[in-house]
């Protein structure tokens, strides 16, 4: 060892040097020899680490109290970390490697300075395929100075000895005292933005996509699961963007002087979407460099400093087999999920669960059991090595309990935001961590969905009433013709023809890469409407195919499953946020149309709580609309939920609702209105329904959103339109055969609602 460096820069080192420098120090040094944008350094070498426990004499006793202790007991394993740490951290700094670590640092600093710099740990058995030792030994950021440098760096010795640290090597049968730690000594970038992302989906293993997570200020939380991190989706080759899902962050980790503090997201920042497409785009990119780079797919850090992208480490991903060979079995019972959160790794487990609040309360979880906390740290590890689930409130598929949980094969959930409060102790549930879903007891339900079409015709009638009267409509060979009607724009334009025509299954041109295609298939139909109409508004429905439709498709049958209620199934807003990509697809086309015709507006259908309606928000709002003062953001209103939280729907955002009778009524009556046994009781014209819909338009009313409805209720029943112009609804969609009766109905009622005040 004599004759090997006590200090080194990274470029005089290579991935060759990993027994010198450690795992990350071997690929900040490759990477930087190769060319990638990484910030300067050096490592402080693992013969420093050596000296240090040969001069101190005290590898002896470190190992002594190791063998001695049983990594099941946690107090046994807390007890040997602090008194192994507590030897490491009283030990003698070696002369020489401080006279090495301060000549480095000087010359890292230039003239006259002293820089700020992020000092990181550097095992000699981390960052290989198949091991991941993520967070275990320590971080330190904006060190300043040499003393500080000296103290970070024996922080850094210690931490080889952390509990977790401990643990990990134990169960992976890695041998102590056969791996070294050195030191990583990197100029500090104060990022705006930071994050994760992996040259291959690790929850899909999907190998033609890269995955990047995003957060405001420093990264260091993102792989702690504090915050829920931007997700964006790229396609190798064609880099086009198959999606982005916003998500608000109120408090970010920057620097405040020498300091590392957490702080408050401005606010105009909060729900701000963290890069622009050309960023993820040049992400994207140098992701997929180092993969070609290395051979193998990785898991990489980045950072952006004044718009510009340094990447801080990489390292194989480790869970490609396991994600690989999991079976995702899932239960056929028809019920649907209690929680959704992120998918952070495949597969299905269930059991008891236990809620924890501190990793102190680790020993409580037994084998078998489902794991609840707010977030995990390394120091769960032990409990979640029993789990048969993972479960967090935070964090999202980048964090320490997504990348735990995807190398242990267990299945695991995050994101959450709400598990610790809406699960029980003790309650038996289904976690599929391929979905994001958490099911009560062993059943998990099946999702999709969509309505009839009509094509009827009528005639012109010149009266002007308050109330809009809108039209549906699908067919774009009709849109000229009905435009010319007495109408006041689309309140329900359905895309069931405009796909048909496509005749592409979506997911099916994604795998063709034929997106860009589809895309421009989808914005010719929509331009259709939006031409015959303008200025007129344009209500958009997103698409609601029922997976018996979408199978139709080419290449459907080899994407949507086979369901035995497809009208209770995979279906609207929940679609969305399980398959961002393929919405993806459609805000791109109404974006694109957007830049001529403002008078195109969109509607989600069946969404089935608030926080599926927010999540659907972040993917508009990535998408850029909201940045359109002229957009606006409806809901259907078609399931009882959508009626009794209307207020809660309403703050998530919305600026109006259009109430679907026809599903509204089925849900109401438990009714088939499509069931030929039963369709005689399908009324919705009965009491329960008429007081849904006046609720509703007085919640929109209270508020001061718009209210419609665009069921089959307004088109077939006349005295329907009276009700509603009398509950003060803002407007009214009927097809187009009732264009003419309505309107009529609707004049006569505003006249005499007037001519009684």
């Amino acid at each position: 060892m004599t004759n090997l460096p006590l200090v080194v820069d990274f470029k005089n080192i290579d991935k060759d040097d990993l027994s010198l420098v450690g795992g990350k120090g071997a690929n900040l040094g490759e990477m930087t020899k190769a060319g990638f944008p990484v910030p300067n350094g050096f490592a402080v070498t693992v013969p420093s680490y050596e000296l240090f426990l040969k001069e101190n004499d005290i590898s002896k006793k470190i190992y002594e109290i190791l063998d001695q202790t049983d990594v099941e007991d946690p107090s046994q394993l807390e007890l040997a970390s602090k008194e192994i740490q507590k030897i490491v951290s009283s030990g003698k700094f070696p002369i020489q490697v401080f006279n090495e670590l301060r000549k480095a640092y000087r010359k890292l600093s230039g003239p006259f300075s002293k820089a700020l710099v992020a000092v990181r740990s550097s095992a000699t058995a981390e960052d290989l395929p198949g091991m991941s030792f993520a967070g275990q030994q320590a971080t330190f950021l904006n060190i300043k100075g040499d003393n500080n440098l000296q103290i970070a760096v024996r922080d850094c010795w210690a931490s080889l000895f952390t509990p977790r640290a401990i643990y990990y090597r134990v169960h992976n049968k890695i041998r102590h005292e056969k791996v070294g730690i050195s030191v990583i000594v990197q100029k500090m970038i104060q990022s705006e933005v930071s994050g994760i992302m992996f040259s291959i989906d690790p929850v899909t293993n999907l190998k033609d996509r890269v995955v990047i997570d995003a957060v405001w200020g420093l990264g260091e939380m993102i792989v702690q699961g504090a915050y829920v991190p931007d997700h964006y989706v790229v396609q190798k080759e064609s880099f086009s963007i198959l999606s982005k899902e916003v998500n608000d962050q109120k408090k970010q980790l920057i620097r405040v002087g020498t300091v590392t503090k957490e702080v408050n997201v401005s606010s105009k920042n909060v729900g701000k979407i963290k890069l622009s497409e050309d960023q993820i785009i040049s992400l994207a990119k140098i992701a997929q460099k180092l993969q070609e780079h290395y051979y193998y797919p990785q898991d990489i850090e980045w950072a952006m400093e004044k718009n510009k992208l340094y990447i801080v480490q990489t390292r194989p991903i480790t869970t490609l087999e396991k994600v690989t060979s999991q079976k995702s079995q899932v239960t056929s019972e028809n019920t649907a999920p209690i929680l959704k959160g992120i998918p952070a790794s495949p597969g299905i487990g269930t059991g008891k669960v236990v809620i924890l609040k501190s990793p102190k309360e680790i020993d409580r979880v037994e084998k078998g059991d489902v794991l609840v906390a707010p977030m995990t740290s390394p120091d769960y590890v032990p409990a979640m090595k029993k789990a048969s689930a993972i479960i967090t409130n935070e964090g999202g598929m980048t964090s320490h309990a997504a990348i735990v949980s995807r190398e242990m094969g267990t299945p695991c959930v995050v994101g959450t935001k709400t598990a610790t409060k809406d699960l029980k102790e003790g309650d038996i549930v289904t976690v599929n961590g391929k979905t994001g879903d958490v099911f009560a007891g062993q059943n998990r339900s099946l999702v999709a969905g969509q309505r009839s079409l009509e094509r009827p015709k009528t005639k012109d009638q010149g009266l002007k009433t308050a109330t809009k009267l809108y039209v549906n409509l699908a067919e774009p060979d009709r849109a000229k013709e009905v435009a010319k009607m007495n109408v006041d724009g689309v309140g329900l334009l359905r895309a069931e023809f405009i796909i048909a025509d496509i005749g592409l299954h979506p997911k099916e041109a994604i795998r063709l890469k034929k997106q860009d295609l589809f895309v421009e298939r989808l914005v010719k139909g929509l331009t259709i409407f939006c031409d015959a109409f303008n200025p007129r508004q344009v209500v958009y429905r997103t698409t609601d195919f029922k997976t018996n439709e979408y199978r139709s498709l080419e290449g459907g049958k080899h994407w949507e499953p086979i369901e035995p209620n497809p009208m209770l199934g995979y279906r609207g807003a929940f679609r969305y946020v399980s398959d961002p990509e393929v919405f993806t697809l459609e805000l791109r086309a109404i974006r694109k149309v957007r830049e001529k015709y403002k008078n195109l507006q969109i509607m989600i259908p069946f969404v089935r709580s608030p926080e599926e309606l927010r999540r659907v928000r972040r993917l508009v709002s990535a998408e850029g609309l909201f940045d359109d003062s002229t957009f606006k953001f409806w809901m259907m209103v078609e399931l009882p939920v959508n009626v009794i939280l209307l207020d809660k729907f309403i703050e998530v955002g919305i600026d109006g609702v259009s109430i679907g009778s026809n599903d509204l009524t089925m849900l109401f009556q438990g009714t088939d209105r499509d069931n030929s046994t039963v369709a005689s009781s399908f009324n919705e014209m009965q009491p329960e329904v008429i007081w849904a819909l006046k609720k509703v338009i007085k919640t929109c009313n209270k508020y001061g959103i718009t209210s419609s409805i665009c069921g089959q209720a307004a088109s077939t029943y006349q005295e329907m339109a009276e009700i509603l112009v009398k509950a003060g609804i803002t407007s009214i969609s009927v097809n187009p055969d009732a264009i003419d009766r309505t309107r009529q109905m609707i004049y006569e009622t505003e006249r005499l609602v007037v001519s009684r005040k």
